[in-house]
């Protein structure tokens, strides 16, 4: 069960179009629809709507503005509570804070009056002149949330009339006496921007009230938990007033994690008591959901000749847009992702904040700030590396941690990391020392290789929880009831190998029921790469108390003391005499006897600290010197994942994560007009790498059983994004000479960074 490449248990539905996303389970009798009508300004206040014509046409059932919501403050984010974002957000308010925020609700009887309604509605505003960048948020060119009501769970340095919606300081050692005393201090800035999610499946969720009166949500979401709570806050109802579902969702990467479309629904419905649906089109996924965050970096770093690094100062600023969302958290782990890696050196210190703009709310999304920072940190050590006429992969593996080690960031012992195995693989496969130092140039075609490595985590420490819950059945198989979610990573599949292990079966001796607040238990959904690490340890705990339950009963039946009994597929041995008694048996008994007692048993696990994988990115490419197109010819990614649970998954989600990676360095610009417009709104002018433009890509594992995971594994969903960006980079400036710090790496900036070099 253990690195087989079991195919996904939903496989066969999905290609032959079975019943599978929420459109799918939508009964569309008595069914109304919705249509947003939406700001056409980045910062403005409503001074009056009329809404009398629109509500006047036929099938048109009803128009709410904020007059009719009440001013609760909630928030987006779907992360544990507390979560780590401001309560800034009202479903409906008087006060627009980017092009496209919610301005009123149009319900009608099918889409088309709906749309017809949008355009006759009214709406005068007094238009405020938007912020857009970070010198006029933070030198308060205005105040993005005048008001001082917003909602700080714990405190994180919320300070909204200053446009900061946090502040954050991690480190230790003396950094200025490091860095004063070092032979060379190299300092730079760095600049990354916003990336779509850019998911198949664009933003929907359906409602209806059931048959014992409560509000039920079905969504494609990343937690069903987090989804509820946020919902029930909103509309003023107990938690045990909504049933949350998630259906199999066509793509996430975060988007899906924020919580958008699930209160306009459940408003709608607990208004009218008729079930409704909404469904965002292309445009209204990129201009009104979330983003990645666009941060700027300073680093300022120390180091001997030699290359020892003595200490890394980091600054951090990141643009959170129009709401705070996930923006305190994504600025933690812009460091906190990042910098652990270098724990060996005497002194680290990251301070970073986050601001409003009157920009699209950015939130989660792959990497969760740990693209953002790991580009400028491993950007800057390449340049280092270069000005001390050292091999980067010298610096790096000089100041990395190691498998045993703790202290600096790390507050407990590195229980696998296998950096060197990892590094030496990748050279050998990109042939790094010839092609290092003798790149090819033919005229104005050049060639060079870069390096880039990077850490993660496998869900977040002290605070991610999930609980399995798991039943013998009749017929002798198991049910594992969670409540993670599968974004199409085949997460499902892995916890089925995981328990069917455990219980030394196969995969059609489990059953997994998943993504029901009614009948899972909690989980803190699918982000923070945390599923098969937290929600497998758990499975894992499960099928060990199981086991010790279905051997209790099989006593009456073995006569032996469960010392003497051995677990194997649809049976329990006595390992003495070989005599056994069949799960089906045990099961029945558990069932339906005069005397039945379910077999079940549910098992917690919470992440005390997070284990780290490691991953290490060498790609070569080719600068067209003429034009500054790119084309990546080859990309190697190694990776130390721990136990490898199913290689063909592992190896798809490194694929899709590289691919995003290369997205951000090169392909994927978010532009906004000196308005606050967001141009870049569609796939016509928003440009997401396909499978001709990313090359040759070389995915290899060099696995280091973690022994705190699910039989050795780790997480590597988000790891793979990590690293392409500072490793792209790297290889054009080898290649020809250009030097970027911002992203995306386009044509201009490599024309332009050669005009300055030969000027």
């Amino acid at each position: 069960m253990i690195g087989n490449s079991i195919k996904k248990i939903d496989y066969e539905g999905n290609l032959l179009g079975g019943k599978s996303y929420t459109e799918d389970y939508i009964d569309y009798r008595n069914l109304l629809y919705i249509k947003v009508k939406r700001s056409p300004y980045a910062f403005a206040e409503i001074i009056d709507i009329d809404t009398s014509r629109a509500e006047k046409l036929e099938d048109i059932v009803a128009i709410y503005t904020y007059r009719d919501v009440e001013q609760i403050r909630y928030t987006e984010c779907g992360e544990s509570y507390p979560e780590a974002s401001p309560h800034d957000r009202i479903l409906l308010e008087k006060i627009v804070r980017y092009i496209g925020d919610e301005v009123a609700l149009i319900v009608g009887e099918n889409i088309e009056a709906c749309n017809r309604a949008e355009k006759l509605i009214k709406v005068k505003y007094k238009v405020f002149e938007p912020i857009l960048t970070k010198k006029d948020s933070l030198d308060l060119k205005d105040i993005i949330h005048k008001e001082d009501d917003g909602f700080e769970p714990f405190d994180f340095g919320y300070d909204p009339k200053k446009n900061i919606v946090s502040k954050f300081h991690m480190g230790y050692g003396d950094i200025e006496s490091e860095i004063n005393n070092s032979d060379i201090v190299f300092s730079a800035s760095y600049s990354t921007h916003a990336q779509a999610h850019a998911m198949m499946e664009t933003l929907r969720a359906y409602a209806k009230i059931d048959e014992r009166g409560r509000l039920e949500i079905i969504s494609a979401n990343q937690s069903i938990y987090h989804m509820r709570r946020q919902v029930a806050k909103v509309l003023g109802l107990s938690l045990n007033q909504v049933r949350m579902r998630r259906i199999r969702i066509g793509g996430g990467f975060g988007g899906k994690n924020v919580c958008i479309t699930e209160p306009i629904v459940g408003f709608v419905t607990w208004k009218t008591k008729r079930p409704s649906m909404i469904i965002y089109d292309r445009i209204e996924n990129f201009n009104a959901t979330s983003t990645r965050h666009e941060m700027d970096f300073d680093l300022v770093i120390g180091a001997n000749k030699d290359g020892k690094i003595n200490g890394i100062k980091m600054r951090g600023y990141n643009n959170t847009g129009a709401y705070g969302s996930n923006g305190p958290a994504v600025t933690m782990e812009a460091g906190q992702n990042t910098l652990p890696i270098y724990s060996i050196i005497n002194s680290i210190d990251y301070k970073a904040l986050t601001y409003y703009t009157n920009r699209v709310s950015a939130g989660a999304m792959r990497g969760y700030g740990t693209p953002q920072g790991t580009f400028a940190l491993d950007s800057a050590i390449n340049e280092l590396s270069e000005k001390l006429g050292l091999d980067p992969v010298e610096v790096k593996l000089k100041n990395t941690i190691r498998s045993g080690h703790i202290g600096g960031l790390n507050k407990s012992t590195i229980g696998s990391f296998n950096i060197e195995e990892c590094i030496k693989r990748g050279k050998e496969l990109i042939d790094w020392d010839n092609k290092r130092y003798r790149p090819e140039d033919k005229g104005h075609i050049k060639r060079g290789v870069g390096m880039g490595h990077a850490t993660h985590s496998s869900g977040v420490s002290n605070i991610d929880v999930a609980t399995v819950l798991i039943r013998l059945q009749e017929d002798g198989t198991f049910t594992v009831f969670t409540s993670s979610s599968d974004l199409g990573t085949g997460s499902d599949t892995i916890l089925l190998q995981i328990a069917a292990k455990a219980l030394n079966t196969d995969m059609e001796g489990v059953n997994l029921v998943s993504g029901d607040t009614d009948s899972c238990p909690y989980d803190k959904g699918a982000y923070a790469s945390c599923t098969t690490y937290l929600t497998g340890n758990a499975v894992v705990m499960a099928c060990e108390k199981i086991k010790e339950k279905i051997f209790e009963k099989s006593k009456k039946y073995l006569n032996v003391n469960i010392e003497k009994m051995k677990l194997e597929k649809g049976k329990v041995v006595n390992t003495e005499n070989n005599e056994s008694v069949t799960l089906k048996q045990l099961g029945i008994d558990s069932a339906v006897s005069p005397n039945a007692e379910a077999i079940i048993a549910d098992a917690t696990f919470g992440i005390g600290d997070t284990p780290r994988p490691y991953a290490v990115s060498f790609v070569e490419v080719e600068v067209n010197t003429l034009t500054g197109k790119v084309d990546i010819l080859k990309y190697v990614s190694v990776i130390d994942c721990g136990q490898v649970i199913n290689p063909n998954l592992a190896r798809i989600q490194a694929e899709g994560g590289i691919t995003q990676g290369i997205g951000l360095a090169l392909y994927e610009d978010v532009i906004y007009s000196n308005k606050g417009k967001l141009l870049t709104n569609n796939f016509f002018n928003y440009n997401i790498p396909t499978r001709r433009d990313i090359g040759e890509i070389v995915v290899d594992f060099c696995p280091e059983k973690e022994p705190t995971g699910p039989f050795g594994a780790k997480s590597i969903a988000e790891l793979v994004t990590n690293s392409p960006a500072p490793a792209i980079a790297d290889a054009i400036y080898n290649a020809c000479g250009a030097r970027i710090r911002s992203l995306p790496i386009t044509a201009e900036k490599i024309i332009e960074a050669l005009e300055r070099k030969v000027d």
